[in-house]
């Protein structure tokens, strides 16, 4: 039985979020394509990256925006890349102003070949507490799932 309000994905799934989650489309699940995302509302910051030139700007959905949608609890996310490459993202880290779910640079969509469909990106430059190591290892590029931990 499927929770109501989150429609089907139209186009290609970009995203999917597993686990104990308030709102889904399939079985303890909810698939985003690209425009259910950008539904969520968009967000975007300039910000300068150890991965890119200068400081190009960010599109995408913000963490906090999907987790209130979803109605997210869990403590932490696993969220894996297209090669199954995963990071924990801990819930504390889904705030207003914090780190989106980047689909654009630039106004420019990512492929697969440029760190998308999705890369998880935080405003480095906005707080010294996003210039660590930590932070840095968290921002996955080619997201593609997240798993929720009980």
């Amino acid at each position: 039985m499927f929770a109501e309000g989150l429609p089907q994905p139209r186009g290609e799934v970009v995203l999917q979020v597993t686990g104990d989650l308030a709102l889904t489309n399939g079985d303890h699940s909810a698939s985003f394509d690209l425009e259910m995302l950008k539904d969520l509302g968009v967000t975007s910051f300039k910000t300068s990256t150890v991965w890119t030139e200068g400081t190009p700007e960010f599109s995408g959905v913000s963490l906090k925006a999907l987790v209130d949608k979803l109605g997210i609890t869990a403590p932490v996310m696993n969220m894996y890349a297209v090669n199954d490459y995963v990071v924990d993202i801990p819930l504390t880290e889904a705030v207003a102003d914090g780190p989106i779910l980047a689909f654009a640079i630039d106004g420019v969509p990512m492929s697969v070949r440029d760190k998308g469909p999705l890369w998880l990106i935080y405003p480095y430059d906005a707080k010294q507490e996003y210039q660590t190591e930590t932070t840095f290892s968290r921002s996955i590029w080619q997201l593609v799932r997240i798993e929720l931990e009980n």
